[in-house]
């Protein structure tokens, strides 16, 4: 699964992608000098894979991964070509979800493409580009079905769905919390439109805000009451302090976060949050050779489960020896899990389950 990392110039994208991936994307104080996207897999964070590793006694650790892009500086006018408006949303077009950045802290010596820190005004004129992009998409495509409907009446209901979007777009609105049934649905996703796509949005604060969660940041609190009329999520990051914190080795970050009084890096929290937002969830395996973390989609049944470990476990599919990680956790072994009656035999219909620790049977 794909997420884009978008914001307008200088907000701190691509140094909260120098620090999710260490891939070292250059930052620079200047417009645009993103340009290509730059790509990286970054592990899902999973405190249950040690837990379990150490249970079994396995040879290696394989968590979960998805994709971060950092994708170029947006600004007033892209869908009409501004600035490299064009290639910003080509290639937001090819992602799952958006991360969207947002600065929430003043620094004379960082320029702001529009002259002044204004989160929700960077906000609006992002997801207005976003909106006239898709607007110009489907104006085409209603003309051309009012033309086609004359001749052929099965698309009325595909018409009547790009009529409600346009409307939707018309008046300035998203249409990702736009309220469709399945068919809409499968319509929906082959317009491949912008403003449909799920989106979080990232805090981007100074050092002194990170302790609090920006609770005494207006900018930010400004952030999280828009992003509740939406419905939509919102993490507080200090993406420079980030950067540093993921060049430290695993105990010297424990140590880091300690003294600064937090659980976890923010960083680990958007990855969790995004990884949600996706609506994806983990399945789990674990034996001696390895312990490892498996990628679904929330809602997927057991065969389809079986069948991102190899086609052959769906094909082939007779049983799920199921158990949750709480349970065989607290049961401190497999074997004494099944002694205490904890290990389920799950058939076809079985809806997988966050956490579930798995033993597929097939037969081919």
């Amino acid at each position: 699964m794909k997420l884009g990392i978008v914001g307008l110039p200088n907000v701190g994208k691509s140094t909260l992608f120098n620090a999710l991936t260490e891939a070292g994307a250059e930052a620079a104080n200047y417009p645009f000098a993103t340009i290509e996207p730059n790509i990286g897999v970054v592990s899902v964070p999973d405190e249950r894979l040690e837990v379990l590793a150490e249970m079994s006694k396995s040879e290696k650790i394989v968590p979960t991964a998805i994709e971060f892009f950092d994708i170029a500086g947006l600004v007033k006018g892209a869908s009409k070509g501004e600035g490299l408006g064009n290639q910003f949303l080509a290639n937001i077009r090819e992602v799952d979800a958006i991360v969207e950045v947002v600065r929430c802290f003043e620094d004379d010596n960082i320029i702001h493409v529009d002259g002044s820190v204004d989160p929700i005004r960077d906000i609006e004129n992002i997801n207005l580009e976003l909106i006239l992009s898709d607007l110009e998409v489907i104006e085409k495509r209603y003309s051309k079905t009012q033309k086609q409907l004359k001749g052929d009446k099965t698309l009325t209901k595909e018409f009547e769905l790009l009529g409600k979007i346009k409307s939707t777009l018309e008046k300035g609105e998203s249409i990702r919390n736009l309220d469709l049934n399945e068919e809409e649905e499968k319509f929906l996703k082959t317009y491949q439109l912008l403003s449909s796509k799920p989106i979080i949005y990232v805090a981007n604060v100074s050092d002194d805000d990170i302790e609090n969660d920006g609770k005494n940041n207006k900018l930010v609190e400004s952030v999280r009451n828009y992003a509740e009329k939406e419905g939509n999520e919102v993490v507080v990051i200090s993406a420079e302090t980030e950067a540093e914190i993921a060049t430290l080795d695993p105990e010297e970050k424990k140590m880091f976060l300690e003294e600064m009084g937090l659980k976890s890096s923010g960083l680990d929290k958007l990855i969790k949050s995004s990884y949600s937002l996706l609506g994806l969830i983990s399945f789990l395996t674990t034996g001696p050779m390895e312990t490892r973390a498996w990628t679904i989609i929330k809602g997927s049944k057991a065969p389809q489960a079986a069948g991102k470990i190899h086609t052959d476990f769906e094909k082939g599919f007779i049983r799920a020896e199921t158990v949750s990680y709480e349970d065989l956790v607290s049961s401190g072994s497999m074997v004494k899990a099944k002694e205490l009656g904890l290990v389920r035999s799950e058939g076809k219909d079985y809806v997988m389950k966050d956490g579930d620790v798995v033993l597929f049977r097939f037969n081919i």
